[in-house]
Order: C-alpha cells, then sequence, then structure tokens
C-alpha cells in the first residue's frame, strides 16, 4: 500500500529555502511524484522550473506567488 504524502503546512511553506527540488513543490501543490515529473517534462507545471543538468528545481518566489501567499513583513514578524 503506498503512502500519500501530506501537503504542507503554512510554516512549512513559509519557511522554504530560496530554491528547492521538484518533489518539495510537488508535495507543496499536492502532486504526485510521477504526474509532477511529467508534468515538468511536458513543461506543463504550473510554476516556473529551473533545469539543473537533469534535475529540476522550483524558487519560494514563484510558489508563494502561485499560491497567493506573502512572507510576513518586519512589521508582522515584531508583532
Amino acid at each position: 500500500m503506498a503512502s500519500v504524502a501530506q501537503e504542507m503546512t503554512h510554516e512549512e511553506l513559509i519557511g522554504l529555502p530560496v530554491a528547492f527540488p521538484l518533489e518539495v513543490a510537488n508535495r507543496a501543490l499536492g502532486i504526485g511524484r510521477t504526474r509532477g515529473y511529467d508534468m515538468a517534462r511536458r513543461g506543463v507545471y504550473p510554476i516556473r522550473l529551473l533545469r539543473h543538468g537533469r534535475q529540476y528545481r522550483a524558487t519560494r518566489y514563484d510558489l508563494h506567488r502561485h499560491l497567493g501567499l506573502t512572507a510576513p513583513s518586519n512589521e508582522q514578524a515584531a508583532a
């Protein structure tokens, strides 16, 4: 029985590094591994992907923009 990866929490999404592997983007978007790689290969992934050799990487900026998230400002973080 295959386990389904749980989608990310808001805190995990905000805490992502600047760039991360496709597997992390798949989890954040609720996309399975096989489908995510297929979409990346066909050029129809929901966010822009960067290609480094045989690897795909996504950026926090593109993911947050797609999801409509904004990082807390310095004033909000201090409160």
